[in-house]
Order: C-alpha cells, then sequence, then structure tokens
C-alpha cells in the first residue's frame, strides 16, 4: 500500500481541505503515515496569508524536497494559497515538487497524484470561484470530539491588507442541505462539538438565498443529536444582525464565543485597511452583544503598523483596549503582501515599532486577560476534556469560552477516569496567567 504524508498548514479552513483530500485518498486504498522516512508521497497544504506563513510554508516545502533529493519519494505535491499565488516560482525554484495544486482544484488530488506516480508532472488549476463540494467522508484530524465545519468559500470585503479574495474567489455559501448532512455524519462520527468557519461567516447565505441565513443554519444544526457545542468564528462585526443575536442567545448548544476580526480602533487606519466600521460602530456592537448576552466571550485581532498609522492611531488603539477589555485578543505585525493596496500605500512603518506596538498591546490584553482569569474562580461550568496529563491524576480541559488550539484550558485534578471529548462539570478553584485551574463538581459526566 503506497503511503501518504500530509502536512497541513494555516488556518482552520485549509484543516477541513486537508481532511477531504485524506479522505478522498482513502476512498481509494491509500494509507497514511507521520513519519517521512515511511512516505511514498508528501502532500504540503500550504498557506501565505502572512510573511510568516509564507515563510513557515516554503521551509516546509524545501524540508520535504531533501526527501525527494535521496530519492526516497514518488512524489511531492503542494497545495493550498502558495500554491495558488505562487505555482510558476514554485516550479521553477524547487525542482524537486512534482505538482501544484490550486485553491479550487484539490478535490481532484487523487488524478494529480495518479499522474505524478506515472512520472507526470503537473500543475492544475481551476476557477478560483468554482466552490469544491464532495460527497466524501473526511477523515478528522481533530481527535475526533471537535471538527470544524466550513460553511462558505472565499471573501468580498476586499480590505486592502488582504489577498485571501485573489486566493480564493468570490464569497460562495455551501449549501445548507449539505451542511446538515455532513454535520450529522460528523455527529454519527462522535463529533461533539461543531466549529463553524469561513472566511466570514456573518454573510453565509447570501449568495444562495438572498438573505443572511447563519441563523436558520444554526437552529437547524442545533437538531441534530450528538452535537453538545456549537461555536462560530470569524464574525465581522458590521455584519452581525439581531436574529443571529437572538438565535444565540436562545439556543443551549450554541457557545456564548464570538470571534469578531476588528483589525484596529482608529477611524482614519480603518479607513486605510477598506474596513466597514468605525470606533463607535465597534463599541456599539460589542456593548450590544453584552447586553444580550451578559456571559459572551469575544475574542478579536488586531494588526499594528498598518501604514500611516501614527504613535496617536496606536494610542487610539490601546485606549479602546483598555476600555472594551476582550475575552481574548491576538496581534499580529502588519504585513505587505505583494498585490494589495496596503503594500504601495505611502508611510510604511519600520518592523522595530510594528513589534513593540505588538508587544503593548499584548501587555495591556494580559494583564486584562489575568484579572478576567482570576474573576472565574469560584465559578461552575461545563467543560470538554481534551485529554490527560502523562503520569498525573490531571486532565486538560476546554470550557466554552475556549476555542481548541488558539484560546487556553482548564486542568482538572481528579482520580475520575475521563475520556477526551467527555463533558464534566468544573468547580473552577483558581487562574494561572492565561489558564484555569479546577476539580470535579458534581459525579455527573456527559
Amino acid at each position: 500500500m503506497m503511503k501518504i504524508l500530509f502536512v497541513s498548514l494555516g488556518c482552520d479552513k485549509n484543516l477541513v481541505d486537508s481532511e477531504v483530500m485524506l479522505g478522498l485518498l482513502a476512498e481509494k486504498g491509500y494509507g497514511f503515515t507521520d513519519d517521512e522516512a515511511q512516505a511514498d508521497l508528501i502532500v504540503v497544504n500550504t498557506c501565505c496569508f502572512i510573511g510568516d506563513a509564507k515563510e513557515e510554508s516554503v521551509n516546509t516545502i524545501l524540508e520535504m524536497a531533501e526527501w525527494k533529493k535521496e530519492g526516497k519519494l514518488k512524489g511531492l505535491i503542494v497545495t493550498g494559497c502558495l500554491a495558488e499565488r505562487y505555482r510558476q516560482e514554485i516550479t521553477e525554484e524547487i525542482p524537486e515538487v512534482d505538482a501544484v495544486v490550486g485553491t479550487a482544484s484539490y478535490d481532484r488530488i487523487v488524478e494529480v497524484i495518479e499522474q505524478v506516480t506515472a512520472g507526470e508532472q503537473k500543475l492544475l488549476y481551476g476557477d478560483t470561484d468554482r466552490l469544491v463540494l464532495t460527497e466524501t467522508r473526511r477523515i478528522l484530524t481533530t481527535g475526533g470530539h471537535y471538527a470544524h465545519l466550513k460553511i462558505a468559500e472565499g471573501c468580498d470585503k476586499h480590505c486592502t491588507y488582504c489577498v485571501i479574495p485573489k486566493l480564493r474567489g468570490r464569497y460562495r455559501s455551501v449549501p445548507m442541505e449539505k451542511l446538515l448532512k455532513e454535520a450529522q455524519e460528523l455527529a454519527d462520527q462522535g463529533v461533539k462539538e461543531l466549529i463553524l468557519v469561513a472566511q466570514e461567516t456573518t454573510m453565509y447565505g447570501v449568495d444562495l438565498y438572498g438573505e443572511k441565513r447563519l441563523h436558520v443554519l444554526l437552529r437547524a444544526l442545533c437538531r441534530i443529536k450528538g452535537i453538545r457545542w456549537i461555536r462560530v468564528q470569524y464574525c465581522y462585526p458590521e455584519e452581525i444582525y439581531e436574529e443571529l443575536i437572538r438565535t444565540i442567545k436562545e439556543e443551549p448548544k450554541i457557545c456564548h464565543y464570538l470571534d469578531l476580526p476588528i483589525q484596529h480602533a482608529s477611524d482614519q487606519v480603518l479607513k486605510r485597511m477598506g474596513r466597514r466600521t468605525t470606533r463607535q460602530d465597534l463599541q456599539d456592537i460589542v456593548g450590544r452583544l453584552r447586553k444580550e448576552i451578559p456571559d459572551i466571550c469575544l475574542r478579536t485581532t488586531l494588526i499594528t503598523g498598518f501604514p500611516g498609522e501614527t504613535e496617536e492611531d496606536h494610542e487610539e488603539l490601546m485606549a479602546f483596549v483598555d476600555e472594551m477589555e476582550f475575552d481574548r485578543l491576538g496581534v499580529f505585525t502588519y504585513s505587505a503582501e505583494e498585490d494589495t493596496p496596503a503594500a504601495c500605500m505611502e508611510g510604511q512603518i519600520p518592523e522595530d515599532i510594528k513589534e513593540a506596538r505588538r508587544e503593548e498591546l499584548m501587555e495591556l490584553q494580559q494583564d486584562i486577560s489575568f484579572e478576567k482569569a482570576e474573576a472565574m474562580t469560584g465559578t461552575e461550568l461545563w467543560c470538554m476534556v481534551e485529554g490527560k496529563i502523562a503520569d498525573e491524576y490531571a486532565y486538560v480541559a476546554r470550557t466554552y469560552k475556549d476555542a481548541p488550539g488558539i484560546d487556553g484550558y482548564i486542568f482538572i485534578q481528579t482520580m475520575e477516569e475521563l475520556m477526551s471529548g467527555d463533558f464534566v462539570k468544573v468547580h473552577v478553584t483558581g487562574a494561572e496567567e492565561y489558564d484555569l485551574i479546577g476539580e470535579i463538581a458534581d459525579e455527573f459526566t456527559e
């Protein structure tokens, strides 16, 4: 049996694409390995959203190319955003790469591998506005108790710093019946938490149904037996609407958690970014969410050092973060990406200033996060078990406030035998930086 090593880089949306490809290959009888030395073929699913992601993708391809040089590989295939963006450069500069597959063609991975093993070199690209739909059951790489559900592809926002619309095409919603079928299959496999992802989830349905229907999708997903938590990510703040808030508030399966990528709070920076909100808009949206859902956990991301950002703009952003007290916050330094309007703007900021501003924001947020973690002491809440700590009577778990891979954990001391995916009620006894410490609140687990 031919064995394939899969390397998936970048965002959760890319991970879903990787899981689809794994499913397609499994249907054809291919095997998989995590060991480069045992692999007959290697597929690298790449990201190039910002400079660091691009560098990681290139370095990974070069690392895997070494195995090809040694003659141990039958093929090296590159897929994903870097493959879409730098198709010619990859084939010209890394001759060990046998195939380059664009973002709208990954469902043809079996065909590509068959051609590569037959000795052909392949460049495969489709219309980036094509929506890939398959009936294949994905192979989950997340442990099986949670899974991402990609509800749309592409983006129509065209923020001045972002290359995603050129790589992933216009916004295309996945038909609701397809999503409900996929969610049911995931539940049948034991998935208990669904994490809805897209470049922007809040616009779901506009292209297919002529109106926003994320709330309709959510209510339908809540009816699926076996699903305990539903988490929504990547909600553009200006697109949040009343019926969506009401649905999150009323449906017990939906986590009181939203990811709102706001990027900045200075009106002049927001305008240069091509964003569609002002500082006042952002304050109003956060205030409305917290009024309607008092225990909601709000995560956001910021960009520091955007072209033209003055010290006054930075101070305004600092003041905004201090005032809003987001539960979770990440900060990226601005990365000038080719073929974006922002890369050509005047007032590019030196890297050391970008980094200094990022560190200031993270230090401020650290204090906010520590205070919020301390405030959780004495509360009780349901948590999902992620796994056991080796050689200890302790487990790692997540609260509804913690998305896997990006937020914190709660560490539970207990003699009970728990399994990944179990739900257990936990009494929070303390906090340690970003993470919580707790103990079993009662005997009842789900």
